[in-house]
């Protein structure tokens, strides 16, 4: 894993958008459509800010997210696709989008449609945060599964889970965060060829410890990120004070 470590997460972000930017560039030399895939977090937004500020060939990338409240409504401020609208989807015309719908009456066959549709066109390149409690997407550690036999299912979110939503305020109070949720699962994640992980912030100094010095297991799920062979950490200064300095 490389681990870039900026002054600022402004600057962090302008550097992940011009990296990942480069690669987007790189591999439509050779593909005329790639696929990507978008975490939704405060966390990403001096990256997505960044991002779209740079010149590609848009409609040559079709887009994916990574996970969705349950219930939700996608005009809910909170709502992870009104998120992505608002901040990507919205600001640059992707060749397509596609969302994980989870207004859906049938969350089951909604995760067995977005699966279907990652099994077909696996991420070429992943845009992703981990989570306070070192969550990957929506796969906290209580129901992260490295071998994970389907590439998106139902979940419950932990307290721990939740709680960082209020702190990332997007809720008011933890009774209005949803306690389910659909997400790509850790091996899903791990399909993507090149992963890009962005994690600003004091409140994420000690997942990153966690993530770079515990034991690769479940439990801390982003420790998954170790075994990847293509994963560059993007981090500022107040995320990265736990590390050792070496």
């Amino acid at each position: 894993m490389e681990i870039l470590t900026y002054t600022s997460r402004n600057e962090m972000g302008i550097a992940a958008a011009s990296m990942v930017a480069d690669k987007v560039r790189d591999l439509q030399q050779s593909k005329p459509l790639i696929y990507m895939m978008f975490a939704a977090a405060p966390s990403q937004l001096d990256f997505l800010d960044a991002f779209v500020q740079e010149e590609l060939n848009w409609k040559g990338i079709i887009a994916f997210h990574m996970d969705e409240y349950i219930g939700l409504p996608e005009s809910h401020p909170a709502s992870f696709r009104n998120f992505l609208n608002r901040h990507l989807f919205g600001k640059v015309e992707f060749g397509a989008v596609h969302l994980i719908n989870g207004d859906s009456s049938d969350a089951q066959m909604e995760a067995e449609r977005y699966a279907a549709l990652l099994e077909a066109h696996p991420p070429d390149i992943i845009c992703l945060g981990i989570g306070e409690n070192t969550h990957l997407a929506f796969n906290d550690p209580h129901v992260a599964d490295f071998n994970d036999p389907v590439l998106v299912k139902r979940v419950d979110l932990d307290l721990a889970c939740r709680q960082q939503q209020v702190n990332d305020g997007c809720f008011k109070q933890m009774n209005e965060v949803p306690e389910y949720a659909l997400t790509v699962t850790l091996p899903g994640l791990y399909r993507g060829q090149f992963l890009y992980c962005m994690v600003p912030g004091k409140n994420k100094a000690k997942a990153v410890y966690q993530t770079m010095m515990q034991e690769i297991s479940p439990i801390f799920p982003s420790t998954l990120l170790r075994m990847h062979p293509q994963v560059v950490l993007f981090l500022d200064e107040q995320s990265a004070t736990l590390l050792p300095s070496k």
